[in-house]
């Protein structure tokens, strides 16, 4: 490698084009892995937003950090130091099961979800001990030689070696929309803006055509868009999910905070022990205070992403399991998610309507000297046949982009230069002043020509064909260059035509996704006639379309207007998609987008869901949320109905914990105000807190009932505060209930009064998820067998406690059998009055 390895990044990066090919002979194998090795320790991954993730240890102790747990565990020493050790031991060893216990679920969760995010990572081509291989992006270091084509990211700020036909997008540095194109200049590196720099490539942008060979010159945080990417690295907008659940947790802590509050005044106004009251207020916090949350939300969300791996679909985001199950309209294009992908070239024919073997000549000099971005009707045509092209010699290129929607190759043959275009037939006739007649004569293209080629073209996309048209143009001997001013007076060749049938699965596919209550929209640049061909083969029915022109010639307000209607987008360039999809969101829907081509990353990134298949282009694996193994839309409806098991079973966790807790609120206030004691000693309160969450840990793996998933599923806070406010208050009459029994029926002193409130209050909601977790009346919806068997143990457990010497350590005595059958009475009448609190409620509000 020369000087290379032993030169700093900035020293590179330096270095004039000549000095780079000095150092960097031909047949130079690029770095050992050793090399590599060395140089990533000395400058680190090559991450800019990558979120470091914390040793375990930091982690665990971090979770200490709640300061209900710092105030809780600071009393409990208090109390051990006033000489109630015992007291201080057991509230530390509870405090202490419960921080485990979320940082085992959490972190394994965790570590599920960024194995399965390693699996579609960005991979990067380049020389690597002496042949040419692929790494991780994370993997690059200075001084290593990549190659790029059309569709992938620049991995690093590098400078050019070599380039065909470059053009890259840097609109994420600059601003600018249009594609720049660079060059492998011989002189010094320019040192400017990086508009200016044309012999450099920088991290972030994309190549939108063309391919390239640079040297690595700076990584990571060093590059210029980690400079820029302050602001980048800050955390991504939370989604409506995240701050639903986030506000739920400050209401529950805020309600909280004045309910201890209240119990410490009474405490205090009725001149009770100041330790004890502090130790109960706090516990009583820790008890009431949804800290189980955070886990529960990440385990449940873990796991149905790794649900959804085993059908070989990547969550790259666990949060957009939200917006999956929320989903009511999916945007895609056909070609390889409604249609096959296997595109095949099967007729060309000239202006006449029949075939003609030198316009396949001409497509393949097209195809096969083109080195932008490659589509499948490229390979189909080069796939048809060989033609021998000794003889020919390309001199340069027009690269294909998506506003042109053409690509144009200037070529030699024994010193005749030929300029041949193929693109969209409306545009080749557009461009074209002659047409190619019968015996090779020119004719000129009339209206009457025009008409007869337009019909030829409607014909076959009625069939069901896509179509791409040739032209082409004699240039001067001494032409080198071209660019897009000389795309006109061309000669028309003729239509190449192109089958790709429909996927056996899509028909299946769009029933389940419409049954489930998710519209389909179709953004292509496909014509009329071939799309509407499609749809009629799909049974997909067409409630209105518009083409690219008609789109471009609304405003956002008439857009708006004709949304509802309009299922079909033909002939639409990337920014029209872009604009569907954001006009869509606008209207109140939450919008998927499933593409893979360089031209989707920008609406990808638009969408509420941006949907990839691992074989998509770096960009659009970059910007969507979810990708997909297997470019199939059957698997997009499991993801919907996974991704609506997810919301679902944390929001049975939140009914259930938000109506308890509303209810003990109201009880531990009337407890307060009559009991001449504590209502429950503090290190009873926890050991209820510890024993509850531990029963919810079965709820990530619950079962859903398939009637839940008919109809897309939002995070709903204002519905979860009118169920806490309907059902809290039932949870707390049956406080009441066992207080008048202890108190006036089993005439309890303070032990007893603490202990039947313990077993109660535990049971009541722990048994109440049996009701909350289905919409069918309990017996009729099966549980999974672990949440069932943490319920019912969780609750027999609380029953028999006290009648153990365990018992004794947390101050809880054996009640009297008549308090067991008063239990079981209880616990159903309270299960029968949720249940019918719980149907009045959702036939109300739901």
């Amino acid at each position: 490698m020369g000087p290379i390895p032993n030169t700093s990044a900035p020293a590179i990066w330096a270095l004039s084009l000549a000095d780079l090919l000095a150092v960097l002979p031909a047949d130079a194998g690029g770095l050992t892995t050793a090399e590599a090795e060395q140089r990533q320790r000395r400058w680190g991954p090559n991450q800019v937003l990558a979120r470091r993730r914390r040793p375990a240890w930091l982690d665990f102790l971090a979770r200490f950090a709640n300061p209900l747990v710092l105030i809780l565990l600071f009393a409990s020493a208090l109390s051990a130091a006033t000489g109630n050790t015992s007291s201080f031991v057991i509230v530390l060893a509870v405090v202490l099961l419960s921080v485990v216990l979320d940082f085992i679920q959490e972190r394994q969760a965790e570590a599920a979800v960024e194995a399965l995010r390693r699996t579609v990572a960005v991979r990067v081509q380049l020389w690597r001990d002496g042949h040419e291989t692929t790494v991780p992006l994370e993997q690059l270091v200075p001084g290593d030689v990549v190659r790029l084509a059309a569709g992938d990211l620049v991995p690093a700020d590098c400078r050019l070696l070599e380039a065909r036909d470059l053009f890259v997008n840097q609109a994420i540095l600059t601003g600018e929309p249009y594609p720049v194109e660079k060059r492998a200049d011989q002189g010094p590196l320019l040192t400017g803006a990086p508009g200016e720099a044309t012999a450099c490539l920088f991290m972030g942008t994309s190549v939108l055509a063309g391919s390239a060979t640079a040297v690595v010159c700076q990584t990571g945080g060093a590059t210029l868009f980690g400079q820029m990417s302050r602001s980048l690295q800050s955390a991504a907008p939370p989604t409506a999910f995240e701050t639903g659940v986030r506000r739920f947790g400050f209401l529950i802590l805020r309600l909280t905070f004045f309910l201890v509050l209240f119990v410490l005044a009474v405490n205090s106004l009725f001149h009770r022990p100041w330790l004890d009251s502090l130790m109960f207020a706090l516990a009583l916090a820790v008890g009431l205070t949804p800290e189980l949350l955070p886990m529960i939300v990440t385990v449940t969300l873990a796991r149905g992403a790794l649900r959804l791996a085993k059908r070989r679909v990547i969550v790259k985001r666990l949060a957009s399991m939200h917006n999956v199950g929320a989903m009511d309209v999916l945007c895609t294009d056909k070609t390889g998610t409604l249609t096959q992908a296997a595109i095949q070239l099967v007729r060309a024919l000239d202006g006449e309507g029949k075939d003609d073997p030198r316009l396949f000549e001409l497509a393949y000099i097209n195809s096969r000297f083109e080195t932008g971005l490659h589509s499948p009707m490229d390979e189909a045509i080069l796939a048809h046949g060989q033609i021998d092209m000794t003889a020919w010699r390309k001199c340069d290129e027009v690269p294909f982009d998506f506003e042109r929607r053409r690509v144009s190759v200037l070529a030699e043959n024994h010193g005749t230069k030929l300029l041949v275009v193929k693109g969209a037939p409306e545009d080749m006739v557009r461009l074209s002043g002659q047409w190619r007649g019968p015996g090779g004569t020119l004719r000129a293209l009339d209206e009457e020509a025009r008409a007869q080629l337009d019909e030829q073209f409607q014909s076959l996309g009625r069939e069901g064909y896509r179509v791409l048209a040739v032209a082409t143009r004699p240039l001067p001997p001494d032409r080198q260059h071209i660019d897009r001013t000389d795309e006109h007076d061309l000669v028309f060749e003729g239509h190449l035509a192109f089958l790709d049938p429909p996927k056996a699965s899509a028909t299946a596919a769009v029933t389940a996704l419409a049954r489930s209550g998710v519209d389909i929209k179709i953004l292509t640049g496909d014509t009329e006639a071939v799309t509407r061909h499609l749809c009629a083969q799909l049974n997909l029915p067409i409630t209105g379309l518009l083409t690219g022109e008609e789109l471009r010639a609304l405003t956002s307000e008439a857009l708006h207007a004709r949304l509802k209607q309009v299922n079909v987008f033909c002939r639409v360039t990337p920014q029209q998609k872009e604009r569907v999809l954001s006009a869509c969101r606008r209207a109140g829907h939450v919008v998927g987008f499933m593409g893979d081509g360089v031209n989707d990353a920008a609406a990808l990134h638009a969408a509420d869901v941006g949907i990839s298949v691992d074989s998509a282009a770096d960009v659009a694996k970059e910007a969507a949320s979810l990708i997909l193994l297997d470019q199939d839309l059957s698997v997009v409806h499991e993801a919907v109905l996974e991704g609506r098991r997810t919301v679902l079973n944390v929001t049975k966790y939140v009914l259930m914990g938000s109506s308890s807790n509303f209810g003990n609120m109201f009880s531990m206030a009337g407890a307060a105000l009559f009991l001449p004691f504590l209502p429950m000693l503090p290190v009873q309160v926890l050991l209820n807190n510890l024993l509850y969450d531990a029963s919810e840990a079965g709820i990530p793996f619950d079962r859903v009932e398939e009637e839940a998933l008919t109809r897309p599923v939002h995070w709903n806070l204002p519905l979860i505060l009118r169920f806490m406010l309907v059902l809290g208050p039932v949870s707390s009459l049956f406080d009441f209930l066992t207080f008048y029994v202890l108190l006036h029926l089993l005439h309890a002193q303070e032990a007893l009064f603490q202990t039947g409130w313990f077993i109660e209050s535990l049971a009541t909601q722990v048994l109440v998820i049996f009701v909350i977790r289905t919409p069918r009346a309990p017996w009729r919806g099966r549980p999974h067998p672990l949440l069932a068997g943490l319920a019912v143990s969780t609750a027999v457990l609380a029953a028999l406690l006290p009648l153990t010497p365990l018992g004794g350590l947390f101050g809880l005595v054996a009640p009297p059998p008549a308090f067991y059958l008063f239990l079981v009475g209880a616990i159903v009448v309270y299960l029968t009055l949720a249940e019918g609190a719980k149907r009045l409620f959702f036939k109300r509000f739901s």
